[in-house]
């Protein structure tokens, strides 16, 4: 009675399940030491057809043995809300965090409002020639005293486009601010997806563990009723009891395991209920992304919002060193008044200019401001185009890397781990080895399969990372 391979498509159990053939060559093992086999009901799924479908834009993969993951074996009853994976990345995209970078993008772009305007003009209004000595004269103050009366206005005339060159890096930083929306979710798209994956994985884990216990629980009171037929010896039946304790507490910590994926995911999507359940979502594909070249890498590195972001900062930059030089070019103010002076003339006219005197100073601090923060603007662009590419390059490796890692777990280590405990199984029951080696060879199989399944979460983790820093349309159905 062999099994397949974990996430063989062959197989008709879900992916985390645990196989009952393993628990059940224990059983039959247990009742070989009297020279009969007992027949004993194994905890085994049924198959379930998957009707899901792949979630937001991924092409059709199969689930690690092929059934969908809302029918995975052995696992506890739903505890709460059902998400998908598209659902989490719908809430990640519109989280707190991604709201508090819309604020900001909301401020830069007011910012810009109020660079985009000329100098107010200034109403003056005075009085003058006020004859204290022999007094004003009788009559109405407005009309007929000797009081200098005049009303005019000021107006600051710019030169040098410091209007332009102001408007274009409030709009330069809005650009900026924009990209750093659009980074923000990205970041917080791969907490939200690698979050999902893992609650996915802890869910497997626990009915991988939790079938486990059930059988081990089975095998420990067959061998219980076995020690007391004078069947079995009291030391087989300890150890038996001792693997389905620990069995017991693996199944617990799984559960805790469990219970804090979904606390990571309930945080980063900004969902006020923790008892979340991933559903719906199948473990993506081993193979069929096409391979990415330097070129590609390349590319992708000048479209990331990180960059757009820093190449914006810089272009804010350079036009505030332009709009200091343009301090250079003193600003003008001009204005005019209208005088009523009783007794001498009732409409005079003043006409007014005032032009600063750079002597001694031509801004040569601001200048110089000007000049630090734009050179500082294109180190961090560098670095920041530099830094980008390496990422895409690791993200590249690390994909490729898990892939190579869940292939060698489910085209050779697991096969070879189920081979070794099916020799295991027979060499027991012709009495070729002892008890303790059958258990270390399941032993060594239940660990297998849970390092094939770490293995097919990083892959999907790594996997879904890349995409969406290079294809994000893939998973989100978004450009």
């Amino acid at each position: 009675m062999r099994s397949h391979s974990l996430f063989s498509p062959r197989s008709p159990r879900r992916a985390g399940a645990v196989q009952a053939p393993a628990a059940s060559r224990l059983a039959a093992a247990l009742l070989a030491c009297g020279g009969a086999f007992a027949a004993w009901p194994a905890a085994q799924a049924q198959p379930v057809p998957s009707t899901a479908a792949p979630a937001m834009g991924t092409a059709p993969a199969v689930s690690p043995a092929g059934a969908a993951p809302s029918a995975r074996t052995g696992a506890p009853t739903q505890r709460g809300a059902a998400w998908t994976l598209a659902q989490a990345l719908a809430a990640a995209r519109d989280n707190s965090e991604v709201n508090q970078a819309r604020q900001e993008l909301a401020g830069a772009r007011a910012d810009v409002l109020s660079a985009d305007h000329a100098p107010l003009p200034s109403l003056i209004a005075k009085t003058a020639s006020i004859d204290l000595q022999h007094g004003p004269g009788p009559g109405n103050v407005f009309t007929r005293k000797r009081i200098d009366k005049s009303v005019g206005i000021d107006w600051t005339w710019e030169r040098g486009g410091k209007r332009a060159l102001r408007k274009k890096a409030a709009e330069s930083a809005a650009d900026a601010a924009e990209a750093d929306v659009e980074d923000t979710q990205v970041q917080q798209l791969t907490g939200a997806l690698s979050a999902y994956y893992d609650l996915l994985a802890a869910q497997d884990r626990l009915a991988e563990v939790a079938a486990i216990e059930r059988s081990l629980g089975q095998v420990a009171g067959m061998a219980d009723r076995r020690v007391k037929a004078g069947d079995l010896s009291a030391q087989d039946a300890s150890r038996t009891r001792i693997e389905a304790e620990r069995a017991r507490a693996d199944t617990r910590a799984a559960e805790q395991a469990r219970d804090d994926a979904a606390l990571a995911l309930a945080q980063v999507t900004g969902s006020t209920g923790s008892r979340l359940e991933a559903v719906d979502t199948p473990w993506p594909a081993l193979n069929g992304d096409r391979p990415a070249t330097d070129a590609d890498l390349a590319a992708w590195a000048e479209t990331r919002a990180d960059v757009r972001a820093a190449l914006s900062r810089a272009q804010a930059a350079q036009a505030a060193l332009d709009g200091a030089n343009a301090l250079r070019q003193s600003d003008w103010t001009v204005g005019a008044s209208v005088d009523h002076y009783p007794g001498t003339s009732t409409r005079q006219v003043e006409l007014r200019v005032q032009i600063p005197l750079q002597w001694g100073y031509q801004y040569q601090g601001e200048i110089g401001r000007a000049q630090a923060d734009y050179a500082k603007a294109q180190d961090a662009l560098d670095n920041t185009r530099r830094l980008a590419l390496l990422d895409l390059q690791r993200l590249r490796q690390t994909m490729d890397n898990a892939a190579r890692r869940a292939t060698d777990y489910d085209q050779g280590v697991l096969p070879r781990a189920r081979q070794v405990a099916d020799n295991a199984e027979l060499a027991y029951r012709k009495g070729a080895i002892a008890l303790t080696d059958l258990l270390d060879a399941q032993r060594t199989l239940r660990a297998t399969v849970l390092d094939a399944l770490a293995a097919r979460a990083d892959y999907a983790k790594a996997r879904g990372a890349w995409l969406l820093r290079t294809q994000p349309q893939v998973l989100t159905g978004m450009p």
